[in-house]
């Protein structure tokens, strides 16, 4: 530290470091990485208007968006988080992915 005329001592600047690098988030096991959740595979019954449309998750019918494919009723589609991401052949759906909660 130096004095200054009024005879206050004035720190030393900072030391110039760089900011943080980010770390982009790693994927691991086909598992979303930012929330955790896999998509399901589910069956569109019926479309609707805003690019939504209603479908068979296999326990109940919910509504989700499938403004990012060009999905028909009896399409089977990968849905994440309520959003359709995917028109897939339902032979190449994995059982385990196959129905469930789309929250």
């Amino acid at each position: 530290m130096t004095d200054t005329p009024g005879g206050c001592p004035t720190p030393p600047p900072p030391a110039l470091t760089s900011p943080p690098i980010p770390r982009a988030p790693v994927c691991y096991d086909d598992v979303c990485i930012t929330c955790s959740d896999q998509a399901v595979a589910v069956t569109v019954v019926e479309l609707l208007p805003d690019e939504l449309a209603v479908v068979d998750t296999g326990v109940s019918h919910e509504e989700v968006s499938v403004a990012l494919v060009s999905a028909r009723v009896g399409d089977t589609i990968l849905v994440h988080a309520k959003e359709a991401i995917a028109v897939i052949d339902p032979s190449q759906a994995a059982p385990a992915a196959v129905g469930g909660d789309l929250r």
